[in-house]
């Protein structure tokens, strides 16, 4: 009953109702095979903004090696990811400890993931933790 009573004093002009237009839809889900990386006469073609902070590939600064640090992170991200019966990448042995799992999916460089590194101009570099040298000591 109280409810009832609120929305009968608000008209649609106490809140802007009368003013509001849709607006088209301002950007859409695409699918990699969708992608429109380069300008094009298409006016179709989906924009995808590019990241005027993101290192190309060509140009990285940082090094190849993985840091303990991003090992350390990579490994228990893994691991966890492992544990809430994410698919494993490689062949499995007997092992059940999802650490192990992860450990010997690094070692065989299959890994699905991307280390972002941030660098002091605010601009970052991604690297695929397959690409990146790892020590095992």
């Amino acid at each position: 009953m109280e409810d009832e009573n609120v929305l009968e004093q608000f008209e649609a002009d106490d809140i802007g109702e009368e003013d509001y237009q849709p607006q088209e839809e301002e950007s859409e889900i695409l699918h990699e095979d969708d992608a429109v990386l380069e300008e094009t006469e298409d006016a179709n073609a989906p924009y995808i903004p590019v990241d005027k902070h993101k290192v190309p590939k060509e140009e990285r600064k940082t090094t190849r090696k993985m840091t303990k640090f991003e090992k350390a992170r990579v490994l228990g991200t893994r691991a966890l990811q492992i544990s809430m019966n994410a698919p494993v990448t490689v062949e499995l042995q007997g092992e059940t400890d999802p650490l192990a799992i992860a450990r010997k999916e690094l070692q065989q460089k299959k890994i699905p993931m991307i280390i972002r590194r941030y660098l002091p101009d605010k601009s970052y570099e991604d690297w695929h933790v397959n690409e990146l040298e790892i020590d095992f000591d």
